[in-house]
């Protein structure tokens, strides 16, 4: 059975499920592109190659191994897009959630199935049919569930709004004694650098009191004030809207002082070096043209 425990982003990871890579099946059409980034390559003809994600997320792999991590893997599907596990689940404290995604995705869950028949069953749940929430848009910290959303009255239009607002007061009702703080994210259909597809796509914590963020990913300025208030100014890195569309604030945390990173994250890596973390670069740029990075790859099951 397995204990489930994840209170935040940063604390000494013990067990997670890793996306895979194989079987990616073929570059997809232009009308089947989920986001605005996997469309841009897939007309410029430089959509990442199932060979090179694999070398990827095996890198990836290889890191959280030598950390002593339990690594879970899905089910392997035929010609399936698989590496994005945090969009169809997440876990706050030892309770697992299953997301409502794109109903194209439902195959993806089915692929981790084996993984949830190892929890609770009292601990595993499924919101109502309305509610639209993934794991990329929710984050743990200290008393908090960050939850990023969009509140525009055309959400429906957008393939790239991915949790809504009943998504916010579903995680309220099932979490009454955590602090829900919603933030407004910006959207885009059709250019990757101007849209968070996800609350992580512009906002990390990382380590015990610092954080990545990108201002112009908030479509409210009180959102974002909130974050600086909450972490101070001194405690954030501030990241370009080149270095948002890079993927930049999707790294992921294995302890309070070690980050796995894009190894072209120049500027950020030095800057966590230099406030003492670890960092364990590897290449994902080929993942990143599908709008998504480590954080996305990953579903934590286990922190200390």
């Amino acid at each position: 059975m397995l204990e489930l425990n994840i209170n935040n982003e940063t604390s000494r990871l013990r067990a997670v499920v890793l996306g895979s890579a194989s079987s990616n099946g073929p570059t997809p059409k232009r009308e089947e592109a989920y986001d605005p980034k996997s469309l841009e390559h897939i007309l410029a003809g430089t959509y990442p190659k199932e060979a090179d994600m694999v070398l990827e997320m095996e890198a990836f792999h290889r890191v959280l191994c030598h950390y002593g991590v339990s690594v879970f893997r899905p089910e392997p599907i035929e010609n399936y897009n698989q590496i994005f596990v945090r969009d169809i689940g997440f876990v706050i404290g030892d309770v697992f959630v299953k997301s409502n995604i794109l109903p194209d995705r439902e195959r993806e869950l089915d692929a981790i199935q084996y993984i949830i028949d190892q929890i609770d069953p009292k601990k595993v749940v499924r919101p109502p049919e309305a509610v639209h929430i993934e794991g990329g848009d929710v984050m743990l910290w200290k008393d908090y569930i960050f939850i990023g959303t969009y509140k525009g009255s055309d959400y429906k239009d957008y393939i790239t709004a991915r949790t809504n607002q009943e998504g916010v007061r579903y995680i309220k009702e099932l979490f009454p004694d955590k602090k829900v703080k919603e933030f407004d994210l910006i959207k885009s259909k059709i250019d990757a650098r101007d849209n968070a597809l996800h609350l992580d796509c512009c906002f990390q914590p990382v380590g015990e009191n610092k954080a990545i963020i990108y201002k112009r990913g908030f479509r409210e300025e009180a959102d974002y004030l909130f974050l600086v208030h909450l972490f101070g100014a001194e405690n954030l890195f501030h990241i370009t809207r080149k270095e948002m569309y890079d993927m930049n604030s999707n790294v992921f945390s294995i302890a309070t002082d070690v980050v796995v990173s894009e190894r072209k994250f120049k500027r950020l890596n030095k800057w966590l070096r230099a406030h003492g973390f670890v960092v364990e670069e590897i290449p994902y740029a080929e993942i990143a043209k599908q709008e998504g990075l480590l954080r996305c790859s990953t579903l934590p099951l286990i922190r200390e």
